[in-house]
């Protein structure tokens, strides 16, 4: 996928538009399973980069935003 590093690094806005409907709707379901399996794991076990909840919370954010755009424009 073009955003690999999606669950650790916020997105760049620019990648997510060059993405189709698809691709975009793709990452954002992994990306919300990532968010998922955080919660899990930091309920379990301590986590060692809480900064990590921020930037998945906010990717998914970013990308729902986009999805939404090119949803409305097609």
């Amino acid at each position: 996928m073009a955003l690999h590093d999606a669950e650790t690094k916020p997105v760049d806005n620019a990648k997510v538009r060059e993405l189709s409907v698809e691709e975009v709707a793709e990452e954002l379901a992994r990306l919300e399973e990532a968010r998922f399996r955080l919660t899990f794991r930091s309920a379990t076990e301590a986590v060692e980069n809480s900064s990590q909840f921020r930037i998945v919370r906010r990717n998914i954010a970013r990308l729902k935003t986009i999805l939404r755009e090119k949803r409305t424009k097609a």
